[in-house]
């Protein structure tokens, strides 16, 4: 199990912690943006490391599929491959089971997936998802689970989800004893299980309960973020934030990046949170500024506009005095750098949160 320590415990349910795992030392809460490929669209590693983010994820299906873990072992292995010295998590592929619900089928065994690009049968099971994970090298992985959406169609197929999600979850957790049998504290990666129930509050707690006696290193919160309200989402987190228990295991809530739910994740004890909203969002122009309150820098009226984006930004692009000006002549030529820019503020903005959090 990896070591997690509390430093300092912020209102009812906040804190701040630090995790060690495989020679890396990660300071939480964190946001940790998303590589789905294995890079944060349009950022060298260098320039994800100057927002002080602890941890970048990468995506489990999309790697399978492209250029497959066995490339990406051949090539040294995803630290290697990406060139990232960061620690990296992977996912499951279970978020694939929602967003992709229209190309798959699920069954006990696992989920099938015809691949966009050829038409190709793709199957992740639980075993294979922790085998593709293993092999990609990573310092966290995430337990194979099923994922329902939180509309009305979603919401009616949560308790079979609930089900599948522990039955898959004891399967996740075998074949990572058995990959990683053998192996000292310091090599083994994190294990995180998943916490699934939709809004139904009971199975969310049952879900919780589950999740927590097992022999997993760290809890994660899946299922929101899928079509539900804020209200919903909010809701929830409130409801989980005392059901908690004392282990030493941080708390991963995948899927949410924007700054009102990432305040609140850190208010209810979440440590870890994922998404890719800060650099989608910034590759079309939006960006977040004091208030949490979203700055459009395609807009016509910063046309002659020399300030930054938010003065006093200790982002690499507000610190080196990129104006709006400047950022929306490049986006309305297409230059990929205006994103790029963009993207750093938004990730710093969402780091300073979890810095500054208390």
């Amino acid at each position: 199990m990896a070591m997690y320590t509390i430093s300092q415990n912020i209102g009812a349910f906040g804190r701040r912690g630090e995790l060690s795992v495989r020679g890396f030392t990660v300071k939480t809460p964190t946001f940790m943006p998303d590589g789905t490929r294995g890079a944060v669209k349009s950022l060298t590693p260098e320039m994800v490391q100057s927002t002080g983010v602890g941890v970048v994820l990468a995506n489990t299906y999309h790697l399978h599929l492209m250029p497959s873990e066995d490339t990406v072992a051949a090539l040294g292995g995803l630290h290697t491959f990406t060139n990232q010295t960061l620690p990296l998590l992977t996912d499951s592929g279970g978020f694939q089971v929602f967003s992709l619900s229209h190309i798959n089928k699920i069954t006990e065994e696992g989920v099938e997936f015809k691949d966009p690009r050829t038409g190709d049968i793709i199957f992740l099971s639980p075993e294979k998802s922790i085998q593709i994970q293993m092999k990609l090298g990573a310092d966290m992985l995430v337990a194979f689970d099923d994922v329902v959406s939180l509309d009305e169609k979603g919401r009616a197929r949560t308790l079979e989800a609930f089900e599948r999600t522990h039955r898959w979850l004891e399967r996740s957790i075998a074949e990572y004893d058995r990959l990683t049998a053998g192996m000292s504290d310091e090599e083994r990666p994190l294990l995180f299980g998943v916490v699934q129930g939709g809004l139904d509050k009971d199975l969310r707690k049952k879900s919780l309960e589950i999740v927590q006696k097992s022999s997993v290193s760290g809890i994660a919160i899946g299922g929101l973020s899928v079509g539900e309200s804020r209200e919903e989402m909010h809701d929830m987190l409130e409801f989980l934030a005392p059901l908690y228990d004392d282990s030493p295991r941080p708390r991963f809530l995948l899927g949410v990046g924007d700054p009102i739910d990432l305040r609140k994740a850190l208010e209810c004890g979440i440590d870890m949170l994922d998404c890719v909203l800060p650099t989608r969002n910034a590759r079309h122009g939006s960006v977040w500024v004091s208030g949490d309150t979203k700055m459009n820098l395609k807009s016509e009226v910063h046309a002659l506009t020399t300030e930054v984006i938010e003065p006093g930004c200790d982002c690499y692009t507000c610190a080196n005095g990129f104006s709006r000006g400047f950022l929306r002549h490049q986006f309305k030529v297409g230059e990929p750098l205006a994103g790029t820019l963009a993207s750093i503020h938004n990730i710093r903005y969402l780091q300073r949160i979890c810095e500054e959090f208390k």
